[in-house]
């Protein structure tokens, strides 16, 4: 073995995840502080060299069978159905749109490539359509392309990426013009019962099925039934159910080369202008890793892989309050031994000279957002187009809107950081 082979061999070694080496407490007591605080539930399952070392669920009535939308994470599926395709001659990167939707805008240009790396420039087809009002409700193949093909495109083809649900709906369309099938049975045929994918499906009908979650979503300090978005509309940008457990299997099986070729996969990989082929990257300069995130009405989920160390991560939620992305980003601390903070959410109480320290008016240039910071009988209240939010203290400069879930963290150099559910405002002291 030479030098460069054994200095990776020791590498890999060291990072190698068993259930005895990983801090199983500390993961739990992530989970069980979330889930007391009504901050998130749903289901995580982890895994190394294909084996399963931890699995939890929390929060109502979830369990390792529950299945969840995993909404984009349907496009990783959708990216290896494209590749099969190629991998056979049946497709390739530089076939055009206009081979199969010559009536959309710039279909003489846009490329398979393209499509895959979100580089088409073509309109979203669910933003500036009305989307929140029909999101339920069927729409035909037709219907959806229609709304595609009335809207100018957002950029010329190739000259950037951008993230577009349109693409992988279109792709999704691709593969049953390709196939001469649907979609759902092509997915069937090719990934579900070739790799033993027992609990995912294809979610066709209206409404929430017997085993499948049902969403909520957190407001005035109670959870609510969320609608249940028509998921045949987002086909394969996001149409699929599924369970951590099977999300774990899949991307295995597709890192270890049984569902498409090492040239695809490679390709799948390639990070340009920070987007891969139905791939992101995730982790760090030290343990990089590729992945996906899906969301959709309620839901959240979250599927990454480490080939280094053949670790697998994949989390599902059904009901999330606290930033998704701060849950996974202890998840993968604590998987690869990064030290980090368990939050206990636990209210702090701060004397009134650090609660006068932050009192002002923050603004943000990019969003418009502007706020103003008060103190009242020892507590602090934010006001933010003219709505006061009382904060509970976590620390002296950590707050959270317990009936809102919002959470705000205020830095020494004047910068305010609020977060929900979806974004990070980043707001600074006038």
């Amino acid at each position: 073995m030479n030098r460069i082979a054994f200095s990776i061999a020791i590498l890999t070694l060291c990072w190698n995840l068993s259930a005895e080496t990983l801090d199983r407490s500390k993961l739990d007591s992530l989970f069980a502080n979330l889930e007391h605080h009504n901050l998130a539930q749903g289901s995580v399952a982890i895994s190394s060299n294909g084996k399963l070392v931890y699995q939890r669920s929390f929060g109502r009535d979830n369990t390792q069978q529950t299945e969840y939308r995993i909404g984009s994470i349907t496009k990783v599926f959708t990216a290896v159905l494209i590749y099969e395709l190629i991998d056979e001659r049946r497709l390739s990167l530089s076939d055009k749109l206009s081979r199969f939707f010559p009536q959309l805008p710039n279909a003489d240009r846009i490329t398979i490539d393209e499509l895959l790396g979100h580089r088409s420039g073509l309109a979203n087809f669910t933003n500036h359509t009305g989307f929140d009002g029909w999101k339920d409700k069927p729409k035909t193949h037709a219907e959806l392309l229609a709304l595609i093909q009335s809207q100018k495109p957002d950029f010329k083809p190739g000259t950037k990426a951008d993230y577009n649900n349109s693409n992988y709906l279109l792709l999704g369309y691709i593969v049953e013009q390709v196939t001469g099938k649907d979609y759902k049975t092509f997915l069937g045929e090719r990934i579900l019962r070739k790799i033993h994918l027992d609990h995912t499906y294809y979610g066709e009908r209206n409404g929430f099925q017997p085993g499948e979650a049902i969403s909520y979503k957190y407001e005035n300090g109670a959870w609510k039934q969320d609608r249940a978005a028509c998921l045949d509309n987002f086909c394969g940008a996001g149409a699929i159910i599924s369970t951590p457990q099977d999300m774990l299997t899949f991307i295995g099986s597709l890192f270890a080369g049984e569902l498409i070729s090492r040239e695809s996969l490679a390709q799948m990989t390639t990070i340009k202008d920070g987007y891969g082929q139905g791939l992101f990257p995730y982790g760090d300069e030290t343990h990089a890793g590729f992945g996906h995130n899906g969301k959709t009405e309620g839901f959240g989920a979250s599927l990454q892989y480490f080939p280094d160390s053949h670790l697998a991560i994949a989390y599902c939620t059904n009901g999330e309050v606290y930033p998704k992305a701060q849950i996974l980003d202890r998840i993968f601390k604590i998987c690869v031994g990064i030290p980090c903070d368990i939050p206990t959410f636990k209210p702090n109480v701060i004397n009134p000279a650090s609660i006068a320290r932050l009192e002002g008016s923050y603004s943000s240039a990019d969003n418009n957002i502007q706020a103003t910071t008060t103190a009242e009988g020892g507590n602090l209240v934010i006001s933010v187009k003219g709505q006061p939010f009382p904060l509970l203290a976590l620390s002296d400069h950590e707050f959270w809107n317990v009936a809102f879930g919002f959470f705000f963290d205020f830095s020494h150099d004047g910068k305010l950081t609020l977060r929900d559910v979806d974004d990070v405002y980043e707001l600074r002291r006038n």
